[in-house]
């Protein structure tokens, strides 16, 4: 998702390290216990005796004997100490938490370097993917690019049991151009304000996110929390598709993406949430208006739209999810046309013994405009990875779209119902401690009517191959 020399590359992973990582990070690592939810701590005792004063680290699940992880969240503290911290937002595993304040299982992967200054937890991450791209058929290209993201977090605990958090998130997409790499059957944004991008997906803005969260515990099962984002990501859909442990092991991008989760970076978000043991309710108000072509900048914020989302995790391998969103003006080349959108998500993980894990999303989206015209949006995938060496991962989508074949005057031709299809694997040696480099490689094939069959010379196919660096 960005093109970069290998030159950055060594510089964005020294950055990473120095970066403390977004609390949302999912790296591959076991998932860890959880601290008890007590929703107020004793009082601290002095850093000399406690260095981390303000944290109640005593396990509030019992383990058993059939899943020892269960309910736990342990990250990896920088020099190999294990520190067990709950979310910053309530008292629930870390690992259930994914992008901006989406929920995914509690037995999701969970990693990060941890560095503790004070009364300060850090936390950092990064992955960057080094990727060769082509598409074929008629409408195809090729590529090379780097994406990935840069994550970071500072977290700070009060007596009184409430919690602060600072996260930000950079991407190296946009050196890749404006443009951004071929992708068939995707659509959305612009490269130059005036032509939307078709057959290609957009780079993702170098700031991704800069946000900060207050969350208070009201009991032991019950809390309230406020998000703001400049850029951030407001309650709507499942967490964002490189968030996701069933997608972020491919760096295709899924051609779902703006029905499911585009609205993963806004200038400008507030939200509001209420969570009760494995229930949550939130709200957000939000910017509608899709990121431009300056994928540099930061954008002035307008909160015009707003979000609702209700998400029940109802056992550690189950996140579940529906929300709504009325959203003013998303496309920069369509300003006058406003949107709704539904989404609709299923997320399941499972261990498989001591390193292994599997994950799979099942998620529909759908995005009526003013002339209430619907098009829906499918979406199934799934990754399996037995050990922290290999990993396997399937895609499978179905959208109904008008954007594919401009119509009269330029606007949006006629609906197509196309659908996609990918498969691909990855494996990774271990460098160091917190260091893993990986070789990848993903095939993917399209399905179109026979109305687009011309254009797109039958079903075209398509691959990537990619190296990764991780740094968790």
């Amino acid at each position: 998702m960005a093109a970069l020399s290998f030159a950055p590359l060594a510089g964005a992973s020294l950055l990473a390290l120095a970066l403390p990582a977004a609390a949302q990070d999912h790296s591959h690592h076991p998932a860890p216990p959880v601290q008890d939810p007590a929703p107020t701590p004793a009082p601290a005792p002095t850093p000399q005796a406690d260095p981390h004063a303000g944290h109640d680290m005593s396990a509030a699940s019992p383990q058993t004997p059939e899943d020892p992880h269960q309910g736990h969240d342990m990250s990896t503290m920088a020099g190999g100490e294990a520190h067990v911290m709950t979310s910053p937002l309530g008292a629930w595993p870390m690992s259930r938490d994914a992008s901006g304040t989406s929920w995914q299982p509690d037995l999701s992967e969970h990693g990060g370097i941890h560095v503790m200054r004070g009364d300060w937890s850090f936390m950092g991450h990064a992955l960057l993917n080094l990727t060769h791209d082509w598409q074929n058929g008629p409408r195809g290209d090729e590529k090379t690019f780097v994406g990935g993201m840069l994550m970071g977090s500072a977290r700070r605990d009060f007596a009184d049991g409430s919690t602060l958090n600072l996260r930000a998130m950079l991407s190296p997409e946009p050196f890749m151009g404006k443009d951004g790499f071929p992708l068939l059957l995707a659509a959305g944004e612009t490269a130059d304000g005036v032509n939307p991008l078709i057959d290609r997906q957009h780079p993702h803005e170098l700031v991704m996110e800069l946000s900060a969260s207050y969350a208070r515990r009201l009991t032991n099962k019950d809390s309230v929390f406020a998000y703001i984002g400049l850029p951030g990501e407001p309650a709507f859909g499942p967490p964002a598709f490189m968030h996701r442990m069933s997608a972020m092991d491919s760096p295709e991008a899924p051609i779902t993406h703006h029905w499911l989760d585009s609205t993963h970076i806004v200038f400008g978000v507030a939200t509001l949430g209420w969570v009760h043991d494995g229930f949550k309710l939130e709200a957000s108000s939000f910017r509608g208006r899709e990121p431009d072509q300056d994928r540099y900048d930061i954008e002035r914020p307008e909160l015009d739209s707003w979000a609702v989302r209700g998400s029940w995790n109802p056992s550690p391998e189950w996140s579940l999810q529906a929300s709504y969103a009325d959203v003013t003006a998303p496309e920069q080349l369509e300003p006058d046309e406003d949107e709704t959108k539904w989404s609709a998500s299923a997320i399941h993980a499972r261990r498989l013994g001591a390193e292994g894990w599997w994950s799979s999303t099942l998620a529909w989206g759908r995005k009526t405009n003013d002339h209430d015209e619907s098009k829906d949006a499918w979406l199934l995938e799934t990754a399996v990875s037995p050990n922290d060496r290999w990993t396997v991962f399937a895609r499978a989508e179905r959208i109904e779209t008008d954007e594919l074949l401009p119509g009269a005057g330029g606007g949006h031709g006629d609906l197509h119902t196309v659908s996609k299809a990918s498969f691909g694997a990855v494996h990774d040696w271990r460098l160091a401690e917190h260091v893993r480099f990986g070789v990848g490689a993903l095939y993917s094939v399209n399905r179109v009517p026979d109305a687009l069959e011309p254009v797109y010379g039958g079903d075209p196919d398509g691959g990537m191959v990619f190296v990764r660096l991780k740094i968790d």
